[in-house]
C-alpha cells in the first residue's frame, strides 16, 4: 500500500498544495485527544529551536487499528506554500507511515494511540526554520487532519513586556505588548518591508496579530510601542474539570454515572462577567492526559462523557454559545455547541474527554464566526496570560520567510506605565 500511496502523492499532488493560504484541517469525530508539542512544552502549538524534536500524539476510537501517513510542508509567513523544495527544508524524507501505535488496554472506550517522532529513521532533520504544517493522511490518501507548526532559529533577541491599556475605555478589560527586536549580528534593511511579527495570547493562532510595523530604530534595535494595535482582550482564568479518578465526583464533577462508558455531569456554571475579578490558576486553555492507578497514560487513561451545563440569562439574540479551549485546538464546531435546555434554563452540551485535566471557557459566537471571549467569562486587565512574539525575516532576494526571533512575557508581570 506504501507504494500505491508515494505514487498517488508523485502523480497527483495533494489536494491543498495550491497558492492560497493554507488552513488546518479538523479532524473527523473518530479522531481525540490530538496532542502536539515540543520536547519543552505542553502548547498544541509547537514553536520550537531548529534541530529540537516535535512530538504528535492521537487516539483513533473506531478500533479499525488504520494505517496512517505523514506530510510535512513549509510556507511563508502568510501560509502560503514556500518556493522551497522538498529537499531543501528536509535532510530525509515524509509520506511516511506511522509505525508506532497501542490498542487501548483495561478501558471501556476502545481505541489506538498513535504516536510521531521526529526526527526518527525516515525524517531525520527539519533544516529550515519558518511555519509548518503537519498532515496525517488515510490509507486511502484522504487529509484527515493537520496542525500547524513554527521553527525557530536565534539569530536576533525580542524583548516583551505586557502593558495595561492607556485607552480609559478600555484600561480595565485589556492587555498590551510592546516589544523590541535587537539584531547586532544580522544586517538588515529596510525593516519595514524585510521584517513581520506574529503575536500571540495563549498560543492561539486565530486571535495572533500580524500586521504590525517597527515604529522607530534606535542603532541595531527595533522598538514596536503601539498601544491599540497591539492590544487584546484579557479575558478571565479559564475554568477547569480533573477527571483522572473517572470514578469518583471532584471539586469540579458533581456525580459520575456508568453507561456503555463512564459519565461525569460538571457542576453549572454561571456567568462571570459582571462578578469581580478572581484568581484561579489555568493553564491558559490547554490540558494534560493523566489518570490515576495505570502504569501507561497514553493506552490506559480512559474516555469520559463529560457534560457541561451554563446558566446564562442575558437574550443573545441570534447568536450561539460554544465551548472553547485548546482540547481542540480552539475550534467552534457543532460538537463545541450548547443547546438552549428549556426545561431546565440552561444552556448544555457533552463531549468525550480522555482522562486528564482540561482547561475550557463559554464564548459567544456571532453569525459571521467572530468570537467573543468576554461576553460570558469576562474581560480583565488581571487576568494571567502567556504572549509569544515571533519575527520573522526575508532579506531582499530570498526565496523564504525565516523566523530569527522569539520573545515571551506572562501578564503576572503587568505594569501601568
Amino acid at each position: 500500500m506504501r507504494k500505491v500511496f508515494i505514487c498517488f502523492i508523485l502523480v497527483f499532488g495533494w489536494t491543498f498544495s495550491t497558492y492560497s493560504q493554507v488552513e488546518e484541517k479538523i479532524e473527523p469525530s473518530y479522531i481525540k485527544t490530538i496532542q502536539f508539542k515540543g520536547s519543552t512544552n505542553q502548547s498544541q502549538l509547537p514553536i520550537l529551536q531548529l534541530g529540537e524534536p516535535i512530538n504528535l500524539s492521537f487516539d483513533a476510537l473506531n478500533g479499525d487499528e488504520a494505517d496512517f501517513y505523514y506530510v510535512i510542508d513549509h510556507f511563508d509567513f502568510d501560509w502560503t506554500p514556500s518556493d522551497l523544495s522538498k529537499g531543501e527544508y528536509l535532510d530525509g524524507f515524509d509520506e511516511v507511515r506511522i509505525y508506532e501505535y497501542e490498542n487501548s488496554f483495561n478501558t471501556l472506550q476502545i481505541f489506538s494511540n498513535y504516536r510521531l517522532s521526529i526526527p526518527n529513521n525516515e525524517t531525520r532533520r527539519i533544516k529550515k526554520s519558518g511555519n509548518y504544517l503537519l498532515s496525517i493522511y488515510d490509507d486511502d490518501s484522504n487529509l484527515v487532519f493537520s496542525r500547524k507548526f513554527m521553527v525557530v532559529e536565534h539569530l536576533t533577541s525580542v524583548s516583551v513586556e505586557i502593558k495595561r491599556s492607556r485607552d480609559f475605555k478600555y484600561i480595565g478589560e485589556k492587555q498590551v505588548v510592546q516589544f523590541s527586536i535587537n539584531s547586532p549580528n544580522l544586517l538588515i534593511t529596510n525593516p519595514k518591508q524585510t521584517i513581520k511579527t506574529l503575536v500571540l495570547q495563549n498560543s492561539n493562532l486565530k486571535t495572533a496579530i500580524t500586521d504590525l510595523k517597527p515604529q522607530y530604530t534606535i542603532g541595531t534595535e527595533l522598538i514596536y510601542r503601539y498601544d491599540k494595535e497591539s492590544s487584546f482582550w484579557g479575558g478571565n482564568e479559564f475554568q477547569n474539570f480533573d477527571n483522572k479518578a473517572i470514578r469518583g465526583a471532584t471539586s469540579s464533577i458533581r456525580f459520575v454515572d456508568l453507561a456503555d462508558i463512564y459519565e461525569n455531569y460538571l457542576y453549572t456554571d454561571i456567568s462571570r462577567k459582571n462578578r469581580p475579578y478572581t484568581y484561579n490558576p489555568d493553564i491558559n486553555g490547554n490540558f494534560v492526559v493523566r489518570a490515576l492507578y495505570v502504569e501507561n497514560q497514553d493506552i490506559e487513561a480512559d474516555y469520559a462523557r463529560i457534560y457541561f451545563n451554563l446558566q446564562f440569562f442575558e437574550d443573545i439574540g441570534d447568536k450561539e454559545i460554544h465551548l472553547y479551549g485548546n482540547f481542540n485546538n480552539w475550534t467552534i464546531d457543532e460538537s463545541t455547541y450548547m443547546v438552549y435546555d428549556e426545561e431546565n434554563d440552561v444552556y448544555s452540551n457533552y463531549r468525550l474527554f480522555k482522562q486528564g485535566f482540561y482547561n475550557y471557557k463559554y464564548v459567544l459566537v456571532d453569525r459571521d464566526g467572530s468570537i467573543d471571549e468576554g461576553a460570558i467569562c469576562g474581560n480583565f486587565w488581571q487576568t494571567e496570560n502567556d504572549y509569544t512574539v515571533l519575527v520573522y525575516f526575508r532579506d531582499l532576494g530570498a526565496r523564504y520567510d525565516r523566523i530569527v526571533g522569539l520573545g515571551r512575557a506572562n501578564s503576572t508581570n503587568i505594569s501601568n506605565n
